[in-house]
């Protein structure tokens, strides 16, 4: 058997309808099945690294250990989200003009090589304020280079794999990624190895991984673009929430599902947790589960309709939380099974919401405004998780019982508005 028909089958296991070519060029279809498998590689091998090198865990755990002030600590998660979201519109222009845009996520999978391969030299060497601030800086790094890969990504991805197979090919890679996360979480939880130990090897791990995924997305056989016109400047692609109401909504729907990725810490607070190292293995277990469990399937309903994928995420994630804020009125909440078991249903819905949405977008983006569409919508929702410290304040004057409560109704309020989204699959 050839090494392009082992390509193909596997690709037809991958994907329903691998026949299908919608959006793509003759000659980009006959690519799909070698590019496809690169994607789910190149993916894969991003996607763990992601969950090695995790801020709200991992990191907060490792300052704290080095002995890094809370204020370091309380700078991991702005700098890595937002700091991943608001350099996109700026980067727009230079990778619309270029006429391969897969080497600017080869460039930002090495850049965030560089940056974890920084964090683990900064803690093996450092302590104290020093490894703090040297940590913050190295993931300033990281996060400036996953935020190339972000407003790339989508782009290539619409130039190589068709719209009904784009789903299931993230989804996959998702689902294979939760179950490496898997094994560090059983790894943090056993106690076999030492948790110094074993967080410096997981972020050494995540280096490799971002080099080795830069490598295989080099090999995509991406068509050349035309790039961008002379006149493209960054700041003038936000008439495009004008000009698209379609856009807006979909903005707005997807500002709303942020409560899904901001409520798990107010979660543990609702629960009265103390946040042992304990505890958030077995959360970072419920999350893995959650994404091993759902990505797949929510990739191949978003080959369907992504719209209905984020329809039914806000009203799982409106749910969940409810379902938190019952255990927590029945005094269930402290047991041993009940907060994993809310994270991980608020788990499946957040999948379901980062599958969705990312599908939603390439498909109902222009071909040739795919980088704008992105980056116009990550900078605003970056704005938005800028500001999203004043949910803190909400829940210290108004209890994290009614934060939750907010989130639920934030969640509920999205899937009501995907209503007025078309569907953009098939159009």
């Amino acid at each position: 058997m050839s090494e392009q028909t082992v390509e193909e089958a596997a690709f037809a296991r991958l994907v329903e309808n691998p026949d299908s070519s919608q959006g793509l060029t003759e000659a980009a279809n006959a690519d799909e099945p070698h590019n496809a498998l690169r994607h789910v590689a190149s993916l894969t091998a991003s996607k763990v690294a992601d969950g090695l090198v995790d801020p709200k865990l991992v990191l907060s755990w490792l300052l704290t250990s080095l002995g890094s002030p809370a204020f370091y600590v309380g700078l991991l998660v702005p700098i890595r989200e937002a700091g991943a979201l608001l350099p996109q519109l700026a980067l727009a222009p230079w990778i619309e003009a270029m006429a391969q845009r897969k080497w600017a996520w080869v460039a930002g999978a090495a850049g965030q090589a560089l940056g974890a391969f920084g964090i683990l030299i900064s803690a093996l060497t450092l302590s104290g304020a020093a490894a703090g601030a040297a940590i913050c800086a190295c993931l300033a790094v990281l996060a400036l280079s996953r935020s190339v890969c972000s407003v790339s990504y989508k782009d290539v991805l619409g130039k190589t794999v068709a719209e009904q197979h784009r789903g299931s090919i993230t989804g996959t890679a998702s689902t294979i990624a939760s179950a490496g996360v898997i094994v560090f979480a059983l790894l943090l939880m056993s106690g076999l190895l030492g948790r110094e130990l074993l967080v410096f090897c997981a972020i050494g791990l995540a280096a490799c991984l971002w080099a080795i995924g830069s490598t295989m997305f080099a090999t995509l056989r991406e068509q050349d673009s035309e790039g961008a016109s002379d006149d493209f400047e960054p700041l003038k692609q936000f008439h495009l929430l004008k000009s698209d109401p379609q856009l807006t909504r979909f903005i707005a729907v997807r500002g709303l599902l942020v409560a899904t990725a901001l409520a798990p810490p107010y979660m543990l607070l609702f629960a009265g947790s103390e946040g042992a190292f304990s505890q958030l293995g077995a959360l970072v277990l419920a999350s893995s589960l959650a994404s091993f469990a759902s990505s797949y399937v929510w990739g191949r309903l978003s080959d369907r309709s992504s719209r209905r994928v984020l329809q039914y995420s806000g009203l799982a994630g409106g749910a969940s939380l409810l379902l938190t804020l019952a255990l927590g009125a029945a005094g269930l909440l402290s047991t041993i099974w009940a907060l994993p078991l809310s994270i991980f249903a608020l788990m499946i819905a957040y999948h379901g919401v980062r599958q969705g949405r990312s599908t939603y977008l390439v498909d109902m983006a222009p071909e040739d405004k795919r980088s704008a569409y992105t980056a116009v919508s990550n900078t605003v929702i970056g704005v938005l998780l800028l500001i999203s410290g004043g949910f803190g304040a909400l829940a210290g004057l108004v209890g994290a019982g009614a934060t939750l409560a907010a989130f639920a109704l934030m969640s509920f309020a999205a899937a009501a508005l995907t209503l007025g989204l078309d569907e953009v699959e098939g159009a």
